[in-house]
């Protein structure tokens, strides 16, 4: 039941007030979108959006995105009206502060009911049509009964500008998501000024064209939002509501204008504001009636939770729904039958067959795994374990046909892992880690479990070049802060690797997987996965030790022929596969020194074996070791051709070594 308007207008007008005065306090931040769309945002957390703010983790919560995250203190001032336990309005006070959780865009590791971190634009948008995805395979999964709410997003200019807004809408429309609704602030403003210096685009019909139901709306008329939002909700497409705004509504010398987009409006503007919207309380102040107007929406969303909790509770799968909502993987699940099999019949394939191999194993032991391939299926070897698609027709099935959408496919395996219930794993060429890698960034930003699937890691995939050969990819992925890139180098470590990928709840994993056929280099059981210490003794030297060898993926056999040629000549030598130079990292300083140890050049020398740059590697090999790699771009033709060329081969690399060692 909707309040009276002029009670709807005082609590649009709070998230206005609390704002501005945000704003102004840290001078910075983004006043105008909030003030535009806070009679919109009103109407749908008051009337619509299913919500209990003392149970923000409910399973079946409706999620909403600010994709427009710069204007974050939109999500805060609702989320303190609303009745959250935080932000505090001491929070809120230090709006931009380092010991504040409403940083300047949301964080969804700062605050409940922030679903995701948002700022980048575009990516909010594209990982809620992931949220929509997750929630209807739920849904198709456990049922009407357990599973059934909506995914609402607040997005502007800039997200719908963005190119990847091409790729998440044109997926959205194409699996009929029609419990996602997106709420286009259309004011007419960028930062630059009016939009019509950059744009002259439809977007009411791009949206219609890729399958939307679009529809338009006085985005300052609550009876007309209502209108617009049930027409949205009755229909069977993904939404667009085009919500006509004025940006920094209430403003009365700044609103209309960029100056309110990304600047503190002034001490001057705000009194006049102030005046405008009737407002006299002072900064940091709610009235009385106002906030207890924006608790009392509580009392829906917290039956609506009650009710659930009940018809859980009567479930035969609750234990099972359960689980999977908490990111727990099955007890007793294991690989290690799996690799005792590959211990007794080693496997000479490329990596990216082991990996197939080992989702075979995966999928039928993991039912919360969902795939897919930016249209590289059959090259990502990424079906398998008999998982069906997931189409418009049947949201059960575990596989997902992206197209040739690498960004969006990434940014909505973000957004089915923040929902929850789900574990996404999805697959293209690594070379094109470069139109993902600021997914990439989000996914270990926002401390979440996707699995890229990043097959073609090197110059090994041969013919096709260039273009398509990673050189820098691998290094450049290892930089980035809480995201494990690791590359194995036969069929065991591929099913170690993907073992440990599982067991991350709070960080995502790069595969980086080869197209050639490897030798399986690990042919006797170990206790325990070694590559969870992200590197290990693989051989130990036989004479006195003179070098340690340290390579990855498809060079670790490589390295092991360089060893024994050396040993030959009477030159003791380690070889060290680091599959994951992150978990290496990790490990203690004993650890690490006894693979590693801490002795002059003089005494041993250290070489890396890459075929990838060879930038980085110096933190292992010390200054004065011998990094072998490539340092250009590489060429077309046969991989045995290419590794001969690129001196990849121990023909090559041991007259180097010995080189280094006689000075």
């Amino acid at each position: 039941m909707s309040l009276d308007t002029a009670r709807m207008v005082q609590m649009a007008n709070a998230i206005r007030a609390l704002s501005m005065d945000a704003v102004q306090a840290a001078n910075s931040g983004h006043p105008g979108m909030p003030m535009g769309m806070a009679d919109v945002a009103t109407v749908l957390w008051s009337e619509y959006l299913k919500h209990d703010p003392k149970a923000p983790g409910w399973s079946d919560r409706d999620r909403f995105v600010l994709s427009a995250g710069h204007g974050s203190m939109l999500i805060y001032s609702l989320l303190h009206l609303a009745g959250y336990d935080r932000p505090t309005m001491e929070d809120i006070r230090n709006f931009r502060q380092i010991e504040s959780p409403c940083a300047g865009h949301p964080e969804n590791f700062l605050l409940d009911g922030v679903e995701s971190t948002t700022g980048p634009l575009g990516q909010g948008l594209a990982m809620a049509v992931g949220m929509a995805m997750a929630e209807r395979h739920l849904n198709a999964t456990f049922g009407d009964e357990i599973v059934d709410h909506r995914t609402w997003v607040i997005a502007g200019d800039g997200c719908l500008m963005e190119g990847i807004n091409h790729e998440a809408i044109g997926l959205a429309g194409h699996l009929k998501l029609g419990r996602m609704v997106v709420f286009w602030d259309d004011n007419n403003i960028t930062i630059d000024g009016s939009t019509e210096l950059s744009t002259s685009e439809n977007i009411k019909a791009r949206y219609e064209a890729t399958g939307w139901h679009v529809v338009s709306c006085d985005g300052h008329d609550f009876d007309d939002i209502r209108r617009a939002i049930d027409e949205a909700v009755a229909d069977d497409r993904p939404s667009l509501v085009a919500c006509k705004t004025v940006i920094g509504k209430g403003a009365p010398n700044k609103q209309g204008t960029s100056a309110t987009h990304g600047a503190p409006l002034g001490d001057e503007e705000i009194s006049a504001a102030r005046a405008v919207l009737g407002w006299d309380a002072k900064p940091f102040e709610i009235p009385e009636q106002v906030l207890s107007d924006w608790r009392g929406t509580a009392e829906r969303g917290k039956k609506a939770h009650a009710d659930w909790q009940d018809r859980l509770g009567q479930s035969g799968r609750r234990a099972e729904f359960e689980r999977r909502m908490a990111g727990e993987l099955p007890e007793g699940f294991s690989l290690d039958g799996y690799i005792q099999a590959l211990i007794e019949e080693p496997q000479k394939v490329a990596t990216r067959k082991a990996s197939e191999m080992a989702l075979a194993e995966i999928n039928t032991k993991l039912p919360e795994t969902i795939g897919g391939s930016a249209d590289l299926t059959g090259s990502n070897n990424t079906k398998a374990g008999g998982i069906g698609p997931f189409t418009a027709d049947d949201y059960s099935g575990r596989y997902v046909y992206y197209g040739i959408r690498e960004f969006g496919m990434a940014a909505a395996m973000n957004g089915m892992a923040l929902h929850g219930g789900v574990i996404p794993y999805g697959g293209t060429f690594l070379v094109f880690t470069d139109y993902c890698r600021a997914a990439i960034r989000l996914s270990a930003l926002q401390q979440v479990r996707v699995v890229y699937v990043m097959t073609h890691d090197s110059i090994g995939l041969g013919e096709d070049g260039p273009t398509h050969q990673p050189v820098e990819h691998v290094q450049s992925l290892r930089m980035m802060p809480n995201l494990l890139v690791m590359r194995p180098a036969d069929a065991v470590e591929t099913a170690e690797c993907w073992d440990i990928a599982l067991r991350q709840p709070d960080r995502p994993t790069v595969l980086a997987l080869s197209r050639q056929n490897l030798p399986q280099m690990r042919t006797h059981q170990l206790s325990e996965n070694m590559t969870q210490y992200g590197g290990y003794r693989l051989k130990a030297s036989q004479a006195p030790r003179r070098v340690i060898l340290v390579a990855t993926g498809s060079e670790l056999h490589v390295a092991m022929e360089c060893a024994e040629r050396l040993e030959e000549s009477g030159i003791g030598a380690d070889v060290v596969s680091m599959v994951c130079t992150q978990l290496f990292d990790e490990q203690d300083d004993a650890y690490r020194s006894d693979i590693l140890p801490d002795v002059s050049p003089d005494e041993i020398l250290r070489v890396s074996i890459e075929a990838g740059t060879t930038f980085g590697w110096d933190r292992y090999t010390m200054t004065h070791g011998l990094r072998i790699g490539i340092d250009r771009f590489g060429a077309s033709a046969p991989a045995g051709d290419l590794f001969d060329k690129f001196g990849l081969t121990a023909d090559a690399i041991v007259p180097q070594i010995m080189n280094k060692l006689n000075g």
